[in-house]
């Protein structure tokens, strides 16, 4: 059982590096900040497909880590 806990947490965990780094940047540092003022403003729409899906990704996927390291606490400790 603890094997098995355990593997899942790294295979969750290699899973959620790769979605984080895969994610365009939300900004471009601090020549976003000066000129690209008016688009954090005004509203760039994040597209529906490729940053849509990886940030479902990230979110299903840190919750399971979440859960699965506090069930190998809970269980072990």
């Amino acid at each position: 059982m603890h094997t098995a806990l355990m593997v899942v947490l790294l295979v969750t965990s290699v899973i959620l590096i790769l979605s984080i780094l895969l994610q365009s940047s939300k900004s471009d540092g601090l020549s976003g900040s000066i000129a690209g003022g008016a688009e954090q403003l005004f509203g760039k729409k994040k597209s529906n497909g490729y940053d849509a899906i990886l940030a479902r990704i990230t979110t299903v996927v840190s919750a399971i880590y979440i859960i699965v390291a506090l069930v190998i606490v809970a269980i072990f400790n």
